[in-house]
């Protein structure tokens, strides 16, 4: 079995990946780690020095890199992810189930605030521009989360909750 996780930065998708894989009794992998070890460099250190085009490129070719592999395991992808290269058509020919992670855009800056400096998009925003950075990016990336085969709202759940209703939506 294989399980993408899907959704917005700050949107739990590591964090549920990694307690659903226990649960699961299969590997997690976070694909902003896996290019981190193949580049041996930072996502920061990659944005700055080779750019975001650089990053999308492979980030795509490490992407089927993954979904080739043959063994189960719950995959955790970049907020970013499924709206670049065909990388949504990727996930939806894969042999796997992808869940859309659902968080308001509250819920979203809240979190965005207390690790601004880990993510390269909004290191730069001032508190006051983030929402208004995520609300409008959130809209323009919905399109794509949409697309995955299940959603499920996550704002006022807590982990365990959520990976309980994931293993529900599983069987």
């Amino acid at each position: 079995m294989k399980i993408i996780l899907l959704g917005y930065m700050a949107s739990g998708k590591s964090t549920i990946g990694k307690q659903l894989s226990k649960k699961l009794d299969i590997n997690f992998l976070d694909l902003d780690d896996y290019i981190c070890k193949k580049e041996n460099s930072t996502i920061e250190h990659i944005f700055k020095t080779k750019g975001e085009i650089y990053f999308r490129k492979i980030e795509h070719q490490y992407l089927k890199e993954v979904l080739a592999k043959k063994d189960d395991f719950v995959l955790s992808l970049g907020g970013g992810t499924p709206c670049y290269a065909n990388n949504m058509s990727v996930i939806k020919n894969a042999d796997a189930t992808s869940i859309y992670i659902q968080v308001s855009v509250s819920n979203l800056v809240a979190r965005l605030l207390n690790e601004k400096a880990k993510r390269p998009l909004v290191a730069s925003l001032n508190d006051d521009l983030l929402t208004e950075f995520v609300a409008k990016h959130l809209f323009e990336r919905r399109f794509y989360y949409e697309q995955a085969t299940k959603t499920i709202q996550s704002d006022a759940k807590k982990v365990f909750e959520l990976v309980a209703e994931i293993e529900k939506m599983l069987h």
